[in-house]
């Protein structure tokens, strides 16, 4: 039993489990009927992605240090009490069943998936 970290619309690994999309917009030209056949998500949860303000930050950052400060901002957003609640479930939900969550992103060390994939594993979480 373990949370991966994927990159959406990739194929899916052998007892992955349930994919949350962790991102704030749908997949652009995709039938919501495709969503999980074309191994998008499952279900679509935002409330793990960045602010669209944070987003439009992560985006424009082009030095270790503008990508520090999104990581950062991502951070204090994660640390409300919603989004922590939701952390700490996935958590506990690790330990139980397998699932997936992930983001768009070709390149995971410059995505918030690699930021939320740190978090869980701080809180405890059960990575593959």
């Amino acid at each position: 039993m373990a949370v991966r970290v994927v990159r959406l619309g990739t194929p899916r690994a052998k007892d992955e489990g349930l994919r949350i999309g962790t991102v704030r917009r749908p997949p652009r030209g995709v039938p919501k009927s495709e969503f999980a056949s074309g191994n998008w998500y499952d279900v679509w949860f935002p409330n793990l992605s960045p602010s669209a303000e944070t987003v439009k930050f992560a985006q424009s950052a082009q030095t270790p240090a503008q990508w520090a400060a999104f990581a950062k901002k991502y951070r204090a957003e994660m640390a409300a009490p919603d989004a922590a609640r939701t952390l700490d479930l996935l958590v506990a939900l690790s330990h139980q069943t397998d699932f997936s969550v992930g983001c768009y992103c070709e390149n995971e060390a410059h995505c918030h998936r690699s930021v939320l994939r740190a978090l869980l594993a701080e809180r405890g979480a059960k990575l593959v």
